[in-house]
């Protein structure tokens, strides 16, 4: 069975931009990324997401899990769980590893779930 693909459009836009700053992501009182190359996804009507580069994360940190989901703008996601000391989070952070070519720029980044995790916009 083949998977859609479909093209951000005025329908259903997608922009994605060098986010301003210095972004950290923390579970609990543990830094998992901090980074100042960030980017920021605003995808039609969902609040906007950041984007990390995986070099300013701490992988070591990360667990591959076998959830994973579709999305027909992005292409196929992969998740990690957490793990930071007796802490975990749970299919936290997501990442597609080989997205379509409108939003090719994310290739090698991760997001992060806001509920499961503190993530902190910080001006340089």
């Amino acid at each position: 069975m083949t998977k859609p693909v479909k093209i951000p459009g005025p329908d259903h836009p997608i922009a994605i931009a060098p986010t301003a700053g210095r972004v950290v992501v923390r579970l609990g009182d543990v830094v998992i990324a901090d980074t100042r190359a960030a980017l920021t996804l605003q995808e039609a009507h969902y609040p906007p997401v950041q984007y990390i580069p995986r070099r300013d994360a701490d992988m070591t940190k990360l667990e591959r899990t076998d959830h994973a989901t579709y999305c027909p703008y992005k292409g196929d996601c992969s998740y990690f769980t957490i793990a930071a000391g007796d802490m975990r989070a749970e299919n936290a952070v997501w990442s597609y590893e080989q997205p379509y070519e409108a939003v090719a720029v994310i290739q090698g980044h991760l997001a992060f779930y806001p509920n499961r995790v503190t993530i902190e916009l910080l001006p340089d």
